[in-house]
């Protein structure tokens, strides 16, 4: 997978990725991930990108011209699959869309600024718009790490075991069941004897269980899905 992020902020968002697993797996060749600055396709000596909005208001909007150059210089080296903006009022990412976008073999990601982009901008290049919540951030660039972040660790090889992700919470709209490790017993507080059993239907028919009670009791609009 190849995944181009389109900034004005490269430096914000490189430090997610020089870490933890998101490095693992660029370093494995198992995903390309590359940041584009886009006051280096600007034409004037400001390298503005940004300008006022028709019909007054406050806050500026991003320019439409180096968004445009540098989505197609983008497209003529390679076919992409989606064109994602990261915006407050797009689809709220979960499980499935970053399921979906897993599978995919070249994304582009737009991170928006000030006010947002130019209406034209969604018009001409946008296939998917996308939220990380109901909240207003300075700038999409946080949202796109959450993003990437979501959609790489399901891409096969990343995770040391195939099957973490497929146990995640929302992967079938369950929460995941409480877990635990050494030791058995901590402050009077005692592992689940049925964890202990090695009984493996048992073990599962206990975490389904308890997947299906925590999720009525934290999160049961899941259940109504």
């Amino acid at each position: 997978m190849r995944i181009d992020i389109i900034t004005v902020l490269p430096e914000l968002l490189r430090s997610p990725f020089e870490a933890s697993i998101l490095k693992r797996a660029i370093e494995a060749d198992l995903v390309e991930v590359h940041f584009h600055n886009l006051r280096d396709y600007t034409t004037d000596n400001y390298k503005s990108i940004d300008d006022t909005q028709f019909g007054g208001g406050a806050g500026m909007v991003m320019s439409i011209e180096p968004i445009d150059k540098c989505i197609t210089k983008l497209k003529e080296a390679r076919t992409y699959d989606e064109v994602i903006y990261m915006t407050p009022d797009g689809e709220t990412l979960n499980q499935g869309i970053a399921n979906h976008l897993s599978l995919k073999q070249n994304i582009i990601i737009l991170c928006g600024h000030y006010k947002g982009v130019d209406q034209r901008v969604r018009d001409l290049f946008i296939t998917k718009e996308i939220s990380i919540g109901d909240y207003v951030l300075s700038g999409g660039e946080l949202g796109a790490a959450v993003l990437c972040d979501a959609i790489i660790r399901l891409i096969p090889g990343v995770l040391g075991n195939e099957t973490s992700a497929l146990t995640d919470s929302f992967q079938d709209n369950l929460l995941a069941p409480p877990i635990y490790t050494k030791p058995r017993s901590y402050k009077g507080l005692d592992v689940p004897e049925v964890l202990l059993t090695g009984h493996a239907a048992n073990i599962d028919k206990w975490r389904e269980d308890q997947a299906y009670k925590r999720t009525k009791e934290r999160r049961p609009d899941l259940l109504d899905d």
